[in-house]
């Protein structure tokens, strides 16, 4: 008995999810459907996949065996398919992003809208979160990130490799609170803070001529979504510390007004990711080669780092 590349997908899903209801949800399937998918996977193996109870579902031994060389299949069928494409202007199918929310709402929606009018046959699924996604166990192509990777295993193509933070605060705040001369008049500051994970952002640090000098910052609002907390920043309610790409369309606007030199603040690349060199499909490649020169035309009108 053949294994269908349908029961693979559910079978995955299943796995990522936890349940064969929320695999049905993102696949489009009735429950059924994606039970029945399974019965009969697992009766073309031989094995049983899942041990389930009353009250939860989760993988036999059998299945985590199974479920790398799922992935591989399934892998190796969407790359077979990408390298037709290779060498064609086309590219078509699913392209699964996960972005952060700041910079995915204010900068990228509409480059990738571009993108995508570009390409008409391409299906742009977003998962936007500041909240970082485990490339290998949901199901994204590439993510866009900030910083140095803490997983070397990650395949990394760089967007903006000289990114930096800068410290801002809207021109209302400035006149009411006045502007700090060094990191350390932040004590005298609201400083909006924002959560990575179980961390709070709240230790800033500054590469100034003398060193690096690391201050730690207190404020009245604290959010784990970076666009809430620049938001917060418009409307006078404190000083940020944020990327600069983040802030890009506001510091042009005037919206918000840096206050230190903008190299005084603490690298922050921006990359392209994705879990494996098979990972970087066409779309993957023409994507990062899109957004490069989207970034490079926007720093262009930014007052150049040194």
């Amino acid at each position: 008995m053949m294994v269908r590349l349908d029961d693979l997908q559910v079978f995955i899903r299943a796995a990522e999810a936890g349940s064969f209801s929320a695999a049905a949800r993102e696949l489009d399937l009735s429950p059924a459907l994606a039970s029945g998918s399974m019965q009969r996977l697992e009766q073309a193996l031989g094995a049983r996949l899942f041990v389930r109870s009353t009250r939860r579902m989760r993988l036999s031994e059998d299945g985590e065996r199974y479920l790398p060389h799922a992935r591989a299949i399934l892998e190796a069928v969407a790359g077979g398919r990408q390298a037709l494409l290779q060498g064609r202007d086309e590219i078509e199918g699913p392209l699964r992003l996960s972005i952060p929310s700041d910079l995915g709402r204010n900068v990228l929606l509409p480059w990738l809208d571009q993108f995508q009018q570009s390409h008409p046959g391409l299906t742009l699924h977003l998962h936007m979160s500041d909240q970082t996604a485990d490339l290998f166990r949901e199901s994204v192509d590439a993510g866009i990130r900030y910083g140095q990777l803490a997983d070397s295993s990650l395949v990394s193509l760089p967007l903006v490799p000289s990114n930096r933070r800068t410290l801002c605060a809207s021109p209302a705040y400035i006149e009411r609170h006045g502007a700090p001369r060094t990191p350390l008049d932040l004590s005298r500051h609201n400083c909006l803070r924002y959560v990575m994970g179980d961390q709070t952002f709240e230790r800033w640090s500054f590469h100034l001529p003398q060193g690096i000098q690391t201050v730690s910052v207190a404020g009245d609002r604290v959010s784990d979504d970076a666009d809430v907390v620049r938001r917060w920043a418009l409307a006078g309610l404190g000083v940020v510390y944020k990327s600069r790409l983040d802030v890009w369309p506001d510091l042009q606007a005037g919206r918000l007004l840096e206050l230190f030199p903008a190299h005084y603040g603490q690298p922050s690349p921006l990359q392209l990711v994705s879990a494996h060199r098979s990972a970087l499909t066409p779309a993957v490649q023409q994507l990062k080669a899109f957004l490069t020169d989207c970034f490079a035309r926007q720093q262009a009108s930014l007052p150049r780092l040194p």
